[in-house]
């Protein structure tokens, strides 16, 4: 079988640096066609840069970059410095990145990539707000056509929000365009906080990426041991969860995940709930289901999976 096509839509973020190694790791599954970033856990010139960075501790200085939209569609920025300090890839010390951010723009290159695909050929991949997806698509709706589907982080049910006590921090930073994206039709996959606070990156799994003993192993380690303090602190966890992670490797092993077919609604009028996944868990409306959210996860066979890739970078 061909390796399968994805754009990886990112805002690097440790955890979406963990995601991007571990698709780069994988080139008989998966083939990059291209990452473009937003605005979100930092700003789009260091999200842009932040990508540039692991693509080159990744040893894959070819793979194009674009920068895309520097805001969401109708709000101003929320970023994420408490959490992935002011850089977004605090903790290990890393080069400035030598290869060139492209020239165009992360939505024109996405329109111009779909608009040339087969149908159903290439899977999206967004780690952060969905302002670049949102945008494309509202731009040029017909490129819905050639997207296999979109394996996204972000939102909640069970655990409710991470940014405001209803709201998570990819769909709260940009509801406008989670909403676009969740009635586009698109077969949807949700990596939502339910499934991610189950990745637990504990002591002796942060101790496996270290003992890989390569710079894409120790690079790792480090920045787990950046941000878990954050994580810990405020869930009382045995260690960071590994977010973004989870749409990689649902796209190399879906069977590691578990989850239902429901109807998500995004909540975009109301301050109070800005950004909700209204997620129809029970099944207790007459909506359509519009995506795969998924619950829960195999942590073991998960952290072995990425280990396992991590080792071959």
């Amino acid at each position: 079988m061909s390796p399968r096509k994805i754009i990886i839509d990112t805002d690097p973020g440790q955890d979406d640096a963990v995601a991007i190694l571990l698709a780069l790791a994988s080139p008989d599954e998966i083939e990059v066609l291209g990452i473009t970033c937003v605005a979100g856990n930092v700003p789009l010139e260091l999200t842009s840069k932040n990508a540039r960075i692991v693509c080159e501790l990744a040893g894959h200085p070819e793979v194009k970059v674009y920068a895309g939209c520097d805001r969401p569609m109708g709000r101003d920025l929320v970023t994420a410095e408490h959490v992935h300090g002011e850089t977004g890839l605090n903790g290990p010390v890393l080069p400035d990145p030598v290869m060139p951010l492209q020239d165009q723009h992360a939505v024109d290159y996405i329109i111009e990539t779909l608009r040339a695909a087969a149908p159903k050929s290439v899977t999206l991949c967004p780690l952060g707000p969905l302002t670049n997806i949102a945008t494309a698509l509202q731009r040029a709706p017909e490129i819905a056509d050639a997207v296999q589907e979109i394996v996204l982080m972000g939102g909640a049910y069970f655990e409710v929000g991470n940014i405001t006590p209803t709201a998570e921090f990819n769909i709260y930073v940009d509801p406008q365009a989670a909403d676009i994206v969740f009635k586009s039709g698109i077969p949807i996959v949700v990596m939502s906080l339910d499934v991610t606070h189950k990745a637990l990156v504990t002591a002796p799994r942060n101790a496996a990426f270290r003992n890989i003993g390569n710079a894409v192993g120790i690079a790792v380690a480090e920045m787990t041991d950046f941000f878990e303090r954050f994580d810990k602190e405020k869930y009382s966890s045995e260690g960071a969860p590994l977010h973004d992670p989870c749409v990689t490797a649902y796209v190399l092993n879906p069977d590691l995940f578990a989850g239902r077919h429901i109807n998500v609604e995004i909540e975009t009028q109301s301050e109070l709930t800005m950004g909700m996944t209204v997620a129809d868990w029970w099944r207790v409306t007459d909506r359509p289901a519009n995506a795969l959210f998924i619950q829960d996860i195999d942590a073991d066979g998960f952290f072995a999976l990425l280990t396992e890739r991590l080792a071959r970078l």
